[in-house]
């Protein structure tokens, strides 16, 4: 009987075919981590844009808003901390590091500016400046780390910067520098904390994201009303709280999934649904220009989606 020995490149072929099962697994858990990482930073969009359901119905004035907001938000996220960790609960607040503390600051510093940009200017301006947020957290990853975005992350950003302007096209921004600036400051610290979590693989970021909330309510303090709201007013300051709370938990983990520009123009996704959400509660009809726009927005987060690859 003949005994067929394989040539060379038989070996090195049946080698090959040998290992693609590892590679396969290998691409699988890094697609199913970008998938994760996708579903959760859409999750926080989608509950961010509900923001404007809480504003519409709540009669406390900004600051007070913020301070129970802050701390009904602080709490949900020390709540799943505490489930996460266990017993370990208080070793994680004390391994966040010096990445955890600029994480903490960026987050909390941009909720301030958010607020006093919103007090300063229009929202329209506030919403195409924070639709940059993009470019800004490639150009902060590049900086630090020399991280490039993808070409279809960024081209997919630039449609959805052209969608945003599209939907306020006809807003006036005459003498509000003051608060564009604001609004500039808080795209820059939102899209440098994305960057810091998505670099942040030592630790959980989730400790920070909650000083942050708690941080935000101590430091409107004295511009807050102290007095305990009642009834209705104290539920709907806790779901706004828990809404708060569900959006700073989803964007962390998520951010340290995916890159940075890319959490950032998913993060976009609230933009063309805020007014749905209105529509449908206040029967508060978006203009044309509105539907035009998020709908080339929603277009080009989904090309996003769809063309984009798990990158490492």
């Amino acid at each position: 009987m003949t005994i067929a020995v394989p040539t060379a490149e038989q070996s090195a072929e049946l080698r090959r075919r040998s290992d693609r099962p590892g590679l396969h697994r290998q691409a699988g858990s890094a697609i199913g981590t970008w998938r994760l990482g996708v579903l959760l930073i859409a999750g926080s969009a989608v509950a961010s844009s509900t923001a404007g359901l809480f504003t519409g119905s709540i009669q406390a004035d900004a600051w007070t808003v913020l301070l129970w907001r802050g701390l009904f938000g602080g709490v949900l996220i020390a709540v799943w901390i505490a489930w996460q960790h266990g017993r370990a609960t208080f070793a994680a607040f004390r391994a966040i590091g010096l990445p955890g503390v600029l994480a903490a600051g960026c987050s909390t510093v941009g909720t301030i500016c958010f607020i006093n940009a919103l007090r300063q200017t229009t929202v329209a301006d506030v919403t195409i400046i924070f639709a940059t947020a993009p470019f800004v957290a490639a150009a902060v990853a590049w900086l630090w780390k020399r991280q490039r975005p993808s070409w279809v992350t960024a081209a997919a950003s630039a449609v959805a910067l052209a969608g945003v302007a599209l939907m306020f096209s006809g807003a006036q921004s005459v003498g509000h520098v003051v608060g564009d600036l604001l609004a500039l400051a808080m795209t820059a610290l939102i899209a440098t904390m994305m960057v810091i979590i998505r670099n942040s693989q030592a630790s959980s970021m989730l400790p920070p994201a909650c000083l942050s909330a708690f941080a935000s309510s101590i430091i409107v303090l004295p511009w807050a009303n102290l007095s305990m709201p009642v009834g209705t007013e104290l539920l709907t300051l806790a779901l706004f709280g828990a809404q708060f709370g569900l959006v700073l938990l989803l964007l962390t983990l998520g951010s340290r999934l995916i890159p940075a520009a890319q959490s950032a123009l998913i993060g976009n996704l609230e933009l063309p649904l805020a007014p749905i959400w209105v529509w449908l509660a206040f029967g508060q009809i978006p203009p044309a220009m509105t539907c035009l726009g998020g709908a080339i927005v929603l277009a080009a987060i989904a090309g996003d989606m769809r063309l984009n690859r798990a990158r490492p």
